[in-house]
């Protein structure tokens, strides 16, 4: 099979635990640029916080699918595309979750993380992304717009069981994790693997000419998606079976491997 697409989760697949692309991953994506190949960030992470991995890896010619699918940027005319946001009244709906869950919550506005409270997950959003904290009295308040997505925040095991109800509780939404303590929640029927299909469709390409690459529940439905799924060795333990192939993790250049093994045969 000849891969037209290559998609790439960023945290914990493509980049190192340091938040760093290591040398060979960048240079295996650069050979599979030169092969033809689209290769396509997909992350849960704001636009503003992917910009400069792009640009490191010469993307100039493709895509980004940020947000957790919630946005898709054309980089070579450097517009969105598509965008899907919750609307004012779904993030307050989430907000009163957020209390009688006893989670926190994050959401996006004016490219700053927006919250009520402060938390050590918090801090690691704010750490990854490198935005800055707009720490507000009243979230409600403060939120007198639509979003593209927000994020509630807890310990890995409590949040496992809020996951569960959550998503029983708002059928309406879409709802992943993204990491152990990031519950990520956007519009209906966003996620990686639709906005994956958006770019499939406009770029001519079959959904068995794509190769997916993630870690996480954020991942899954894209690795379901596409023509060869693959986890990377650090993947949530429960999606092991998930995939058509699992690489070496995101620390030991999985996504080289997946060049190596997959584009350049």
């Amino acid at each position: 099979m000849k891969y037209k697409m290559l998609v790439i989760d960023m945290d914990d697949t493509l980049l190192t635990d340091d938040h760093k692309i290591s040398e060979e991953n960048k240079e295996m994506l650069f050979k599979a640029q030169e092969k033809g190949v689209y290769v396509i960030l997909a992350s849960g992470r704001p636009t503003p916080a992917m910009t400069a991995y792009a640009k490191e890896l010469k993307m100039d010619n493709s895509y980004m699918i940020s947000y957790n699918g919630a946005v898709i940027t054309d980089l070579k005319e450097d517009k969105v595309i598509f965008e899907q946001t919750l609307s004012q009244e779904q993030i307050h709906e989430l907000y009163e979750y957020s209390i009688k869950s006893k989670t926190h919550i994050i959401t996006y506005l004016d490219g700053k993380v927006v919250s009520e409270t402060n938390s050590e997950y918090i801090d690691i959003e704010l750490n990854i992304t490198g935005l800055l904290h707009n720490k507000v009295l009243d979230f409600k308040a403060a939120v007198n717009s639509s979003a593209v997505k927000c994020i509630l925040l807890e310990e890995p095991s409590y949040l496992k069981e809020v996951e569960k109800d959550l998503k029983l509780a708002m059928p309406h939404l879409s709802v992943s994790m993204s990491k152990p303590f990031f519950l990520e929640v956007a519009q209906n029927g966003i996620d990686k693997a639709a906005s994956i299909k958006i770019l499939a469709e406009k770029l001519d390409i079959h959904q068995n000419e794509i190769i997916a690459v993630g870690n996480a529940g954020n991942d899954l439905t894209m690795i379901e998606y596409a023509g060869l799924g693959v986890w990377v060795d650090n993947v949530t333990p429960e999606l092991r079976d998930r995939a058509n192939v699992i690489v070496a993790s995101n620390n030991d250049h999985g996504v080289a491997e997946v060049v190596r093994r997959f584009i350049l045969n």
